[in-house]
């Protein structure tokens, strides 16, 4: 079984970006990214999908996973993993 898209609207030098980066590497998962800084009009399909404007955006297949804080608070209760495979 194959993992499921993943989907990261972000900015290449937010913080919080890095971190979800980091934290989905470790977990050993590939991503696609959407550079809302280097594709400004991506922002307003970012806001369109998540009804937020700040950075990162995450989506694994259709579930809006929401910003970094989000998805570090799913892992640590344990519901990142199954998510991801």
């Amino acid at each position: 079984m194959s993992q499921p898209d993943i989907l990261i609207y972000a900015t290449r030098s937010c913080p919080f970006c890095v971190a979800a980066r980091t934290l989905l590497h470790a977990k050993g998962v590939d991503w696609k990214e959407v550079l809302i800084d280097e594709v400004p009009s991506e922002r307003a399909v970012m806001m369109s999908r998540s009804g937020r404007h700040t950075v990162p955006q995450i989506f694994i297949g259709d579930q809006h996973i929401g910003g970094f804080d989000d998805l570090q608070a799913l892992d640590q209760a344990g519901g990142l993993d199954p998510l991801l495979s």
